[in-house]
């Protein structure tokens, strides 16, 4: 048989400008190729317990239970849902993008009874119009995304907390893009579970959840569980609820594995764990507020150089996302020829959309280690360049002064 030999990966660099991921910072790929430590080793449960606490401070939250869940994104959500709905229970999800629909197939799967609030793409719900949906259908959980990258909006979630408390519903929250960008202000909030990853904001590379989880919900997944630190097998309060429905995804047994306990659950991911905690000490170094401020700025150059240049914003500036611009393609452009031409002549990727806005919007992010005005400029002189050879009438150079004055503005 003959084998087949392939060379040695040499991927092109390019600069990732679309909805994620981004490009990782150097400083988390150097460390990646730190050593490996056994799971128990104390050096490497020491790992652990640091993240911990550098997450409780990006996620702005006291959580105890802020870890790491070992897969993308949907891991993360996947464990949260699955570990906090029964069969049966009633899910109400705010249906306005690609993963809000996201969070209802996960919820259909599991056995859930799903309920949708539906909002054409890119528009929000009020917290008014959420607490008339809870009265109504009084579910078990209340889950939404915060930043829906499809859409390039953003949710308000100033108040939803404490409307779920009231009602006895728990509330879960999606941030896999916003996380690092915009506030995740857990605690105030009022969020029962948050959600996110490191491939976008947080300038990391995909394969690492991240999740916090309030005590309320801890305690309600606990009683779910048949391991140490859930109530015993014979309790009654265990009687009335259902095993969590995975094993991979059972936060009960996850949280009991990063306690103090160690109950064997998994093998950390070492290297993504290397990379998690990298992540969190680069932002909170930074200052979260300047963090914030950089990904603001960042999408402001890039609204402004696009409007400059005579191109229609998708969205509302007041619900823009901080680190995501989407930007409707003219009638006589191919949108792809664009995205290719970016590709093949600058080595720059800018994103497509789908669902009801495939073929009608780009989506430009600017998301972590891109959030920088050099990489703004950058694919601004690129996007106008390509723009004018496609035979848009632009006056070279509007995109770059008006970027430019963002930035001084801001000074």
């Amino acid at each position: 048989m003959t084998r087949t030999i392939f060379p040695q990966i040499d991927p092109p660099q390019r600069l990732l400008m679309g909805p994620g991921p981004s490009n990782t910072y150097p400083r988390i790929l150097r460390a990646m190729a730190a050593d490996m430590l056994g799971q128990f080793d104390p050096e490497m449960t020491s790992y652990m317990n640091e993240t911990m606490a550098l997450y409780r401070d990006v996620f702005m939250t006291d959580n105890q239970w802020t870890l790491l869940i070992n897969g993308t994104a949907r891991a993360a959500i996947e464990a949260a849902l699955v570990s906090l709905c029964e069969p049966e229970n009633k899910v109400l999800i705010i249906n306005n993008g690609r993963f809000g629909l996201l969070l209802s197939e996960i919820s259909e799967r599991i056995g859930a009874k799903t309920i949708m609030l539906d909002y054409s793409w890119g528009e929000v719900a009020s917290l008014k119009e959420i607490e008339q949906a809870i009265i109504q259908h009084k579910p078990h959980v209340f889950a939404c995304v915060h930043g829906d990258t499809s859409t390039t909006t953003a949710q308000p979630l100033e108040g939803v907390g404490e409307i779920c408390r009231r009602y006895n519903v728990y509330s879960y929250v999606d941030a896999t893009a916003t996380l690092g960008a915009m506030p995740i202000d857990t605690d105030r909030w009022g969020i029962d579970i948050v959600s996110a990853s490191l491939q976008k904001s947080m300038g990391g590379p995909p394969g690492c959840g991240l999740i916090t989880i309030s005590d309320r919900a801890a305690e309600f997944i606990f009683s779910r569980a048949h391991t140490e630190l859930g109530l015993q097998e014979g309790s009654q309060e265990r009687s009335q609820r259902s095993r969590i429905g995975s094993n991979y995804f059972d936060l009960a047994m996850i949280m009991n594995y990063w306690s103090e306990k160690r109950l064997n659950h998994h093998t950390e991911a070492t290297s993504m764990l290397y990379a998690a905690r990298e992540a969190a000490c680069i932002i909170l170094e930074e200052g979260l507020e300047n963090c914030f401020k950089r990904h603001r700025l960042a999408t402001k150059a890039i609204s402004e150089g696009a409007r400059a240049m005579g191109l229609a914003l998708f969205g509302n500036d007041e619900t823009r996302m901080y680190n995501v611009t989407g930007i409707y393609i003219p009638n006589h452009i191919d949108g792809e020829q664009i995205r290719a031409e970016m590709r093949n002549l600058f080595e720059i990727e800018i994103g497509s959309a789908f669902g009801p806005l495939k073929g009608k919007i780009w989506r430009i992010g600017t998301m972590g280690h891109n959030a920088r005005p050099h990489k703004v400029f950058h694919t601004l002189m690129a996007f106008e360049t390509v723009l004018r050879r496609a035979g848009l009438e632009i006056i070279p150079g509007k995109a770059i002064d008006a970027a430019f004055a963002v930035y001084e503005g801001n000074q």
